[in-house]
């Protein structure tokens, strides 16, 4: 006996109710995600050398820190309910999928970006800035809220890239600089101008290690720089999801 043709709408359903409840999956997780990382606190800062201006710029720009926090899980909220209420509509769950892949295809360096942000200028004509110092510096970016970094145009910075020392200069994540360094950074040009630039912060750094350092923020800033793709010796998909 031939399957009723209500089979095909029922199992479409399904599917795009599948779909829905798997982006708000992926919503969720990125939601708790960025709020451990962008919560975290580094114990080892000492807090107790800064002056009382020194603690009150920097506890402004926690504050700005905190708010970009705040509409980020707001928006993702309102996403996840939107979903749950679309009642199988599988259009809008495609395009918030496409959107999160683009967004986290940027934060793993695979595709260029552009948007605003800082440009950081280093100038170390007597080679005082070391590895562990610019690595650093890419720290405090990332917890200003960077979103895409590149360096020279050439290294471009991703949760895996490591700093070394190099003869000439530097070599980050894999790929050669040389001062004077240039770093490109896209996010909120007001939060990365303030972290950079309040007292004891990135700027007074270079300059008391001896290194010429300023930041200029950028309406537009364009990353084509990719980074190196290692191919994982160990790791495969788990297709089953078992």
């Amino acid at each position: 006996m031939p399957e009723s043709d209500d089979a095909a709408p029922v199992a479409q359903e399904s599917g795009n109710r599948f779909a829905s409840q798997a982006v708000v999956a992926l919503l969720v997780g990125a939601l708790a995600f960025g709020v451990t990382v962008q919560v975290r606190q580094d114990d080892s800062t000492d807090f107790g050398s800064l002056r009382g201006i020194e603690l009150v710029e920097l506890l402004k720009s926690v504050d700005v820190a905190n708010e970009r926090l705040a509409a980020q899980i707001d928006d993702l909220t309102a996403t996840r309910d939107r979903l749950l209420s679309s009642r199988g509509d599988s259009g809008e769950a495609e395009d918030v999928a496409r959107q999160r892949a683009e967004q986290l295809a940027v934060l793993a360096g695979s595709i260029g970006a552009t948007g605003p942000g800082v440009r950081l200028s280093i100038d170390d004509a007597d080679g005082v800035v070391d590895a562990g110092l610019v690595l650093d510096v890419l720290q405090e970016l990332r917890e200003a809220g960077a979103e895409a970094i590149v360096v020279n145009d050439t290294a471009r910075v991703v949760a895996q890239s490591y700093v070394l020392d190099d003869e000439d200069g530097l070599r980050i994540g894999g790929r050669q600089v040389t001062s004077p360094y240039v770093i490109d950074v896209i996010g909120d040009p007001g939060t990365l101008d303030e972290a950079a630039s309040f007292r004891g912060g990135i700027i007074d750094i270079l300059r008391a290690r001896g290194a010429q350092a300023s930041v200029a923020r950028r309406d537009t800033i364009t990353i084509t720089a990719l980074a190196d793709v290692k191919t994982p010796e160990y790791a495969r998909p788990d297709v089953g999801g078992s």
